[in-house]
């Protein structure tokens, strides 16, 4: 941000976001160190700081550091002052939390869907039921700043229109207009894809830490890729980029739920895994996993092959995109650690100077990726403009969770 020209309240509000976002980012620090970051000199540190202990959104905490010289105040940022709505939606369930300024959870639930109800009815019946109960638990005297929600499909930006999940069944889904409708919430309601969310996550907090060119593999049903670039998530024209699921390699293959024939996730993703291990439908890849590792001659022939497929793929991403790290994330983690020589060699044949560079990487976050990749897009105008938020922050009200409440999913 350039603040040649900007007024003295612009340059105030630019100056507390930075040390917001560093204690977001980074958790519990020292003034000495807010001061080092963001090149402020110590009493204006120190007179923005106050003005955020006023706020309740920090609190300072004994002096840190041992020696010569004055010792720093240490500085952390209260989590329950502020917080959002994270949601992870996936084919079979939902997993929401409220996430707290910081990083930290606070609460947290996961509903698998009912039976006997049509498909994106229940889905969404469901998500806004999670939401309600979660909001009620909700810190009394916070301030809730958004709503963020991963989706398994192609989302349009900026709207937030979930245009096809294949594997959800949904078609122009707008999704964020019907949680504004049933829940009533005035706060900003950000959709993603989930593997973007993903990417976010683990580049914040994860196994990507530092890292300026990151893949994220998003392995459940289908499979998708959150890339970051230089730094930046790679959207593409309308948001759509990152859906490597359906990179196509293999035109003898399956049939795949795009339509199309040998995507590779008909070779990785879960119902390839149960097939090509002779497993029963519904049976977690973590399971057959442990078949394998039992010694499950059926188990270890079928994870080898997805092994190979899974290794042509990672080739391919090394080569067109050079990242620095690609985590496998989703059920890919469980897969993993099985079939990690059988990836490495494939990315060994891929382009010596990508290749050589590449960290293959599980996610540091587990299964919460998506989740608090969600949770980082919803806290943006908090991070933005912290004093602000705070001041106009108003007590959650909630729409009657009645079917009544519940619009049709169909656009």
């Amino acid at each position: 941000m350039s603040l040649a020209g900007a007024t003295q309240d612009e340059v105030r509000r630019h100056n507390l976001a930075a040390l917001v976002r560093f204690l977001h980012d980074h958790g519990s620090t020292s003034r000495s160190e807010l001061v080092s970051h963001t090149g402020l000199n110590r009493s204006t540190v120190g007179g923005l700081l106050s003005d955020l202990v006023a706020a309740d959104l920090v609190r300072e905490t004994e002096p840190v550091g041992r020696g010569v010289g004055r010792p720093s105040y240490g500085v952390e940022p209260v989590g329950d002052s502020a917080y959002v709505l994270a949601i992870d939606l996936r084919v079979d369930r939902t997993i929401a939390a409220l996430v707290g300024f910081g990083g930290v959870v606070l609460e947290r639930r996961e509903h698998r869907y009912r039976k006997g109800q049509p498909r994106e009815e229940r889905i969404v019946a469901q998500l806004v039921a999670v939401c309600h109960d979660l909001l009620r638990a909700a810190p009394a005297r916070a301030v809730m700043v958004g709503v963020g929600v991963g989706v398994p499909g192609l989302v349009r930006q900026p709207d937030g229109l979930v245009r096809f999940a294949p594997n959800l069944g949904w078609v122009d889904v707008p999704l964020g207009e019907h949680l504004v409708e049933a829940l009533g919430l005035s706060v900003p309601i950000v959709v993603g894809n989930d593997s973007d969310l993903g990417a976010i996550a683990e580049r914040l907090r994860g196994s990507a830490v530092g890292a300026a060119n990151v893949v994220y593999l998003s392995g459940q049903v289908g499979v998708g890729g959150g890339i970051v670039v230089d730094g930046n998530l790679m959207m593409g024209a309308q948001g759509y980029a990152g859906e490597i699921g359906h990179m196509r390699v293999n035109p003898r293959g399956r049939a795949c739920r795009c339509g199309a024939i040998g995507c590779w996730e008909t070779e990785i993703g879960e119902p390839a895994v149960r097939a090509a291990t002779s497993s029963p439908e519904g049976m977690p890849v973590a399971e057959i996993v442990a078949r394998a590792a039992a010694g499950d001659k059926a188990a270890i022939k079928g994870l080898r092959s997805v092994g190979e497929w899974l290794g042509v793929g990672v080739a391919n991403i090394v080569n067109i995109l050079n990242p620095d790290v690609v985590v496998f994330g989703g059920t890919l983690r469980e897969i993993l650690p099985v079939v990690r020589s059988a990836v490495e060699a494939a990315v060994a044949g891929a382009l010596a100077a990508p290749g050589e560079h590449v960290v293959l990487a599980l996610p540091a976050l587990g299964d919460d990726s998506t989740l608090l990749g969600a949770a980082e897009t919803a806290f943006a105008p908090l991070l933005e403009d912290p004093l602000g938020v705070i001041a106009g922050g108003r007590p959650t009200r909630l729409a009657p969770a009645s079917p009544a409440s519940v619009p049709s999913p169909r656009a």
